[in-house]
């Protein structure tokens, strides 16, 4: 079976190779013709190694978790994703030249900036060590203030940490709701590198909500959510050592930062640099990037355990494939089906705000990344980017299921009072604010 996989890889090299001609004529330049072609190989022969070492079954303590719907070293559903995407750059004329400017805009304008944002976040973590569990534990006054701002710290990382701490009995229940309330998810790191103003706004008063949520909660809630500490949850399986791709990731997001800067101050990136580097750093990274994740072993989000530079790959990877979609998805209904999305929404501008905390209900953060990506675009106002800000709980929801599923459901569903306040609030009182 290996060796037929090898011999695949070369037969469709080969085939690139000898047709590569006619490739290049329905590309904008050869670096992207020649890049895509060395992606593909690695992609084609990175299956025959890995599936070889997976059968030695060595190796036991670099990772502590194996996806069931493995193949080879790539998840079944994630690599269809991969193949499409790759088809699509690869396809001839306008919807090939398309998707690759796309795919090299969300490389350049978000991915390299939420891998920045990431690897400080992550880095501080691990630079400071600060035990929150046990910290959550002693200050039983301070629980809900201190759960808020767990949640209100972008990721999912802080929120998880106060779910289980509620599974082993050491918060309330109102510090679940302040966590769930306060937490945007990863939609804030990508907040946080395209639209800081914004972020600005949204985490402070996403806080404040949560705090005032959690308290109410305390003070008037009389239903009983005693947690089942026999329980757990292995929602962030570790990784364990640090990858050849996760320095490959940081090594290539450092000149794609570099050029998102420079085309954040207004200038002309094709000008200042040559267009082959361009297209050579972000398609590399946006492919490296989609093979990450289509290997990831992990159903939403990071270990805390694992190194930021791991963390960084794996999450960046995640809100990236999220990014690229949203992306595809609104050129190509403008490009291709004539619909302005922007009018379409507008059309339903009083049921926007209820859509956006409709959304949040929604467990993980791909969905949320792509409420911030339509706000970012403009396509939605900001009343529903709070609503879904304060409703959505972010891959914490997925731990808070699996220890408690119906204290889950009653924090989400008391969470979504203050997200329709808040949200049709803003839009009553101040519809065009940062929109």
């Amino acid at each position: 079976m290996w060796d037929g996989i090898d011999e695949l890889a070369r037969s469709i090299d080969l085939f690139l190779y000898h047709s590569r001609g006619y490739w290049a004529s329905i590309m904008d330049c050869q670096a992207v013709y020649l890049y895509l072609r060395i992606i593909l190989n690695l992609c084609l022969r990175t299956i025959l190694i890995c599936s070889k070492k997976l059968r030695m079954k060595s190796q036991p303590n670099t990772q502590t978790f194996i996806a069931a719907d493995m193949v080879g070293p790539f998840r079944i559903q994630r690599l269809v994703v991969l193949c499409i995407i790759l088809v699509l750059a690869l396809a001839p004329s306008y919807l090939g030249s398309l998707t690759r400017a796309l795919m090299v805009d969300a490389y350049v304008q978000v991915s390299s900036f939420v891998a920045a944002t990431l690897l400080l976040f992550y880095g501080a973590e691990r630079l400071f060590n600060f035990d929150i569990g046990s910290a959550l534990k002693k200050s039983r006054g301070f629980q809900v203030p201190l759960a808020a701002l767990l949640g209100a710290t972008p990721g999912c990382g802080g929120a998880v940490v106060v779910v289980a701490a509620y599974s082993s009995g050491n918060v309330g229940f109102g510090a679940v709701v302040a966590t769930l309330t306060a937490t945007m998810g990863d939609a804030a790191f990508l907040l946080i590198a395209i639209r800081p103003e914004a972020a600005m706004v949204i985490l402070p008063l996403s806080f404040t909500v949560g705090i005032v949520a959690g308290w109410l909660v305390d003070r008037f809630n009389k239903i009983d959510l005693t947690p089942d500490p026999s329980k757990h949850c292995g929602i962030a399986p570790v990784i364990g050592k640090v990858r050849w791709q996760d320095y490959g990731y940081v090594l290539l997001a450092i000149p794609g930062l570099a050029i998102g800067v420079t085309q954040l101050s207004g200038a002309d990136i094709f000008a200042i640099y040559n267009s082959y580097l361009v297209f050579t750093v972000a398609l590399t990274g946006t492919f490296l990037g989609i093979f990450i994740w289509a290997t990831s072993p992990l159903k939403a989000m990071t270990n805390l355990a694992d190194h930021p530079l791991t963390r960084m790959a794996e999450e960046t990877s995640f809100i990236s494939i999220w990014v690229i979609g949203a992306y595809l998805a609104y050129d190509y209904a403008d490009a291709f089906a004539g619909l302005d999305l922007e009018a379409a929404f507008g059309s339903v501008g009083i049921l926007l705000p209820l859509l956006g905390v409709l959304v949040g209900f929604i467990p993980g953060c791909g969905p949320q990344v792509l409420i911030a990506t339509l706000y970012i675009n403009g396509v939605v106002p900001f009343a529903s980017l709070i609503g879904n800000a304060i409703s959505n709980d972010g891959d914490a929801l997925f731990p808070a299921i699996a220890l408690n599923p119906r204290a889950a459901i009653v924090a989400t569903g008391y969470s979504a009072i203050p997200a329709l306040v808040v949200g049709y609030g803003f839009y009553f009182v101040a519809p065009n604010f940062m929109n």
